[in-house]
């Protein structure tokens, strides 16, 4: 699932209005498993100056990177720091580790072969989904349609709880780019099969026999 979708998803399932202060630790809670990929990405890309595909193929399952990237994504090691939460008390660090557990529990079910390890240090299975939220070899058109109307959903019920200017216009910032990614994938796909060498033949048939 999409990085920002987590925070937006998470808000909605884990806010309360009587606890305001802790929506931004939700939000955090949502995105912390992703940050390590984003900084290994940045530092891939712009510092290193590696090519897109040595990224993905090689420097992205570096033993080092696998590991940080799995304790991220640990189920186990989300519950334990809950478990701590709750022993030493606190609202805020309770929900940010709901919100992390969250993110994890999401992503289980939508990724194939680019699965995280979630049950690290317990085991190093990766559990690969026939699903995927990006790969249209997976389903990933509708699961993207899915993702898209979970976080309207999302959006609409936690937007009038987010009191700050910004985070409003970060939430209907995200919705635009969703939106507006989805159908540029919708339009491009259906160019493509426009375009298709039997699709267009299809079309000559069917004009040439229409009354």
């Amino acid at each position: 699932m999409n990085t920002p979708s987590h925070g937006i998803i998470n808000l909605a399932l884990l806010a309360n209005s009587s606890h305001p202060d802790a929506n931004l630790f939700i939000v955090l809670g949502g995105i912390l498993p992703d940050i390590p990929i984003f900084i290994f990405y940045g530092c891939a890309k712009f510092i290193a100056k590696m090519p897109e595909s040595q990224i993905w193929s090689e420097a992205y399952h570096s033993p080092a990177i696998s590991k940080i990237v799995a304790i991220f994504h640990s189920i186990p090691l989300g519950i334990l720091g809950l478990a701590i939460a709750f022993k030493v008390g606190g609202y805020i660090p309770q929900v940010f580790c709901l919100s992390l557990i969250g993110h994890n529990l999401l992503d289980l079910p939508v990724h194939n072969d680019d699965a995280h390890r979630h049950f690290f240090p317990f085991s190093n299975y990766r559990f690969i989904s026939p699903i995927s939220y990006w790969d249209p070899r997976h389903y990933g058109s509708l699961v993207s349609l899915i993702e898209l109307l979970l976080v309207l959903w999302a959006s609409y019920t936690v937007f009038s709880q987010v009191r700050s200017p910004l985070g409003q216009t970060l939430i209907l910032l995200v919705n635009l780019f969703y939106a507006g990614g989805y159908s540029y994938h919708i339009l491009k796909h259906t160019r493509k099969q426009t375009h298709h060498p039997i699709n267009r033949i299809k079309t000559a048939i069917l004009e040439k026999i229409a009354p």
